[in-house]
């Protein structure tokens, strides 16, 4: 019996000694984001992860010199982002909070727990977006209903159909890069 204890105890420790075969670097990024507006102060957390993996390999591993070069392998670059409003926390792929300009006006597209809110510049709630299954988004503002997406630069591309004319038209909110 203690010749089985002291065997596994040695198993255990002797784990702890082989090499790591991955560079990993993780930053967590917490930004609290607090909105005043005509219904109240809403408070937001997002936290966004992001986690770099690396594998290590060696050039010549099969040769017996003692300190081997490393060989450069892809990273893997994971992020994970986590919105947490009115006690929801909802995960998302990719954050389009920012602000737009259209027209000259400056506008606040800012996540909540159900989508997105575009905000006037004093705050007010001029829209909200929703997405939809195939991530898209439905524009909807007082009495104006609208297809959106965000193109490859980020800018929100609002879709409207026009009854009188028959067609389609695009208006664009030009991300404001910092």
């Amino acid at each position: 019996m203690k010749t089985i204890i002291l065997g596994m105890t040695a198993f255990l420790f002797s784990l702890n000694i082989h090499a790591q075969n991955k560079n990993v670097k993780s930053e967590i990024k917490t930004t609290t984001t607090t909105v005043n507006n005509s219904k109240g102060e809403k408070k937001s957390i997002k936290t966004q992860e992001v986690k770099e993996v690396q594998k290590i390999e060696l050039k010549d591993a099969d040769s017996n010199v003692l300190n081997k070069d490393i060989k450069e392998t892809p990273v893997q670059v994971t992020s994970i982002t986590a919105i947490t409003a009115d006690g929801i926390t909802n995960i998302v792929d990719v954050d389009r909070s920012a602000y737009y300009e259209l027209n000259g006006q400056k506008y606040q597209v800012a996540i909540d727990q159900n989508g997105y809110t575009v905000l006037l510049p004093d705050g007010r709630e001029r829209a909200i977006l929703r997405k939809t299954s195939n991530n898209n988004y439905i524009y909807k503002a007082q009495n104006i209903t609208s297809f959106g997406y965000f193109d490859s630069n980020g800018n929100l591309v609002l879709e409207n159909y026009d009854e009188k004319t028959d067609k389609v038209t695009q208006t664009t909110y030009i991300i404001i890069k910092p």
